[in-house]
């Protein structure tokens, strides 16, 4: 009830003053005596995934809170694992606003943010001073003025400074708002990072004495062909998992409502159905290889179970956090 009177405020503002006004609330609201408001009793159902121990298999999705200023927060509100970022090498300031667009109609979200971060060093300083006890993903990409033939680089360079401060790492090749990120996805230029990325998670595994476990997110709009190449690629270089999905630039199912053509990657209840494609598609093919996370348009209990039953062994949400609040992360752990 007090989420869907502060939601009726909320959506009163601009999207993007609407997010940085309740990260505000939150992190004074976090630092203050009145934290216990935060916090709500959700079930322990503790999963095992990728040799580590999630409280419970519903997640954060990276996204809402980039550089990692609001993880106790939202592990106070019950999710098992908080997953932030996209955090890039360099501070910068993302595609030109307004970039963040609600599609209330179809509950969902359409966004251009372009990885607009503090940087790296920002977001390992925040994760050092978090007491959440639940496991931290971190994902990463590559800032945008650098080529994408050189973005390998910028992906070690992330994974050198967040390594030992993370659960797990998330490698962000899909999202559709930086230019020629998603290329990535294909062929040589997939099998050319992966190596890297791979021998580097093997020499910080040395470094540290610590198993940091890889996962790479791909999109929605793959081809079933395209998609069983990725998988090959992930199996053979011994990829720890996969994070099925990023955002849609398919419109089909928005046509007709406010704002269904701005640029940008659509992301809620209009890419349930597609997401969840991609998940099955890849349980078929990984066959228990290596797990997937599942990620797009969980808005319900249904729609979680949707995601497992296709062959997620761990789920996220975002913009059904945004439209539902965290009753959805209760009423999800409590009955998944």
């Amino acid at each position: 009830m007090l989420y869907h009177l502060a939601r009726k405020a909320l959506f009163q503002l601009d999207p993007e003053k609407a997010h940085e006004l309740t990260f505000r609330h939150l992190h004074r609201l976090n630092n203050s005596p009145f934290k216990c408001l935060l916090r709500q009793s959700v079930a322990t159902k503790p999963v095992q995934c990728m040799g580590l121990s999630f409280k419970n298999p519903l997640g954060l999705a990276a996204g809402l809170d980039k550089d990692g200023e609001c993880i106790d927060a939202f592990g106070a509100m019950g999710f098992g694992f908080v997953e932030i970022g996209t955090v890039t090498p360099r501070a910068q300031l993302g595609n030109d606003k307004p970039r963040l667009f609600r599609l209330p109609e179809a509950e969902g979200l359409i966004n251009r943010m372009g990885f607009n971060n503090k940087g790296v060093d920002n977001l390992v300083e925040n994760v050092k001073k978090t007491t959440y006890g639940g496991i931290i993903g971190i994902n990463i990409g590559k800032n945008k003025d650098t080529p994408v033939e050189q973005g390998k680089d910028d992906y070690l360079i992330c994974m050198d400074k967040v390594y030992s401060h993370a659960g797990y790492i998330a490698i962000n090749i899909s999202s559709p708002n930086t230019p020629g990120l998603r290329t990535l996805q294909y062929g040589d230029a997939l099998d050319d990072l992966l190596s890297g990325i791979k021998a580097k998670q093997l020499e910080l595994q040395s470094k540290h004495q610590k198993y940091v476990p890889v996962t790479v997110k791909i999109a929605p709009d793959l081809t079933e062909e395209e998609i069983i190449q990725v998988t090959d690629s992930l199996v053979r270089h011994n990829i720890d998992g996969v994070i099925a999905t990023n955002t849609t630039l398919d419109r089909a199912l928005v046509q007709g409502l406010n704002h269904c053509n701005e640029a940008g990657g659509l992301s809620g209840r209009p890419v349930q159905f597609k997401s969840t494609e991609v998940i099955r598609i890849l349980s078929r093919e990984l066959n228990g290889k290596l797990p997937i996370i599942g990620v797009g348009g969980i808005d319900s209990l249904t729609a979680a179970r949707e995601k497992m039953d296709a062959g997620a062994s761990l789920i996220q949400i975002y913009s059904g956090f945004i439209y539902h609040g965290p009753k959805l992360i209760k009423d999800i752990v409590n009955h998944i």
